[in-house]
């Protein structure tokens, strides 16, 4: 008699990290680490490159920003408190990158949450580390669909602290893709279980967001409403050699 054995094969492990004080908890190995600051690192990112940039050198301080950008001839860019950083050419607005100017040019970016966190999965071993926001939502998923590896969602907050634009995000992702993850990680059904109540009508609630207050103080509505548009800016952001290029 003969005996077919099929081999079941076990699905990647996804988690949602709520935020970067909780990375060092987690495994990066053989993983790919997405990079979520949707107000607004991650979101001006995709918007550069799909609007053509050469790549983006993500760096975690005003020093690097400035040195890089005169050995690359780069365009210095980086806010903080949200807040244009003196000695620095341009801020952290999507608004501020149009293929009109950004086309063709490298950009050098410094701000307070996203490129800190994108640094630190470098350093604990991320195999591939990506970044993803409402605008580059589809281009994530499809990504990560296709690879097929551990997933870590790193939400970068807001100087280390929990926020809930990043937590929707991870959301939204994890409602497209769950069915090819194993994922039992309470951070994570909170995710997809708030994305789920609020989707259908996202911009009411995130109005209320401690983020969204902090900024709309700038004169920023208008930035932090294309930050929630979905597929706006479809790029994959990928981080080889030093630098976020299309992937």
């Amino acid at each position: 008699m003969c005996f077919i054995i099929f081999a079941v094969m076990s699905k990647p492990v996804l988690h949602t990290v709520l935020s970067p004080k909780l990375l060092d908890i987690y495994d990066c190995t053989d993983t790919i680490v997405v990079i979520i600051d949707v107000f607004r690192a991650t979101s001006t990112i995709a918007t550069a490159l799909y609007n053509g940039a050469t790549r983006i050198i993500p760096v975690d301080s005003v020093e690097k920003c400035i040195s890089i950008g005169a050995q690359t001839k780069g365009i210095t860019a980086g806010e903080r408190d949200g807040k244009v950083i003196p000695g620095l050419q341009y801020g952290n607005s999507p608004a501020e990158y149009p293929e009109s100017f950004i086309k063709g040019k490298t950009l050098v970016l410094t701000t307070t949450n996203g490129t800190k966190l994108l640094h630190m999965a470098l350093n604990a071993g991320a195999s591939d580390v990506i970044t993803g926001s409402f605008p580059n939502l589809s281009a994530v998923c499809d990504f990560l669909l296709k690879e097929n590896k551990h997933v870590l969602l790193g939400c970068s907050g807001w100087k280390d602290k929990f926020n809930l634009e990043d937590t929707l995000f991870a959301g939204a992702v994890i409602s497209r893709i769950k069915e090819h993850f194993s994922i039992h990680c309470d951070s994570s059904l909170m995710a997809e279980e708030m994305y789920a109540q609020h989707k259908d009508n996202m911009l009411p609630f995130i109005r209320k967001l401690t983020h969204w207050h902090r900024l709309e103080k700038f004169g920023l509505e208008k930035d932090l409403e294309y930050c929630c548009s979905v597929d706006v800016a479809n790029v994959l952001p990928l981080y080889k050699n030093g630098a976020l290029i299309v992937g």
